[in-house]
């Protein structure tokens, strides 16, 4: 796809980590995650690390999207099988529409890097209330390909033919269609 010279759009992007075993100097997953958005030119709004839990993450990202500031929210972590993975479980009640692209694009794209293994990914995202929710898994190579393969011109103001920052609150883009 192409893009067009239209002004880019700096948005507010907070980074939440799901892990019951890492600590904030061993989540490479989520520094990835902000090392690429920055690079892109936006903006860190905020940055958090949860155990895998139901409420907790939900509260954590109710008040994101309460405070009226995040225009999307990049999870990582808690989308596989073990018996405490529950990030799918906890966000997909708060979307008020779901992207189901963007969980068989994320599939299509991993399954040329970890092939029949893409199966296990449960990769969702939603709006709710004018933010992008994405849940990723919480390998550092998968919030690559994620990045790499979608939200990089997902979230540029300047691809074409559309992108989703004309669907989040204060966005300005290229609508579809």
């Amino acid at each position: 796809m192409s893009q067009s010279t239209t002004e880019f759009v700096s948005l507010r992007i907070a980074v939440l980590t799901v892990s019951d075993t890492r600590t904030p100097d061993t989540d490479t997953s989520g520094a990835l995650l902000v090392e690429k958005l920055s690079e892109a030119g936006h903006q860190l709004a905020d940055r958090a690390l949860l155990r895998d839990d139901i409420w907790q993450l939900r509260e954590q990202v109710c008040r994101w999207v309460g405070e009226g500031d995040v225009q999307v929210i990049l999870v990582t972590g808690g989308t596989g099988f073990t018996g405490r993975d529950s990030t799918p479980e906890a966000l997909a009640p708060l979307f008020n529409k779901s992207v189901d692209g963007f969980g068989e694009l994320f599939r299509q794209l991993s399954y040329s890097e970890i092939g029949t293994s893409t199966v296990q990914s449960r990769a969702v995202a939603g709006l709710a209330d004018g933010v992008l929710i994405c849940c990723l898994p919480g390998s550092t190579g998968a919030c690559r390909t994620a990045w790499d393969g979608i939200l990089a011109s997902q979230l540029d103001s300047r691809f074409r033919p559309c992108n989703f920052v004309q669907h989040l609150r204060g966005g300005h883009g290229q609508r579809c269609g």
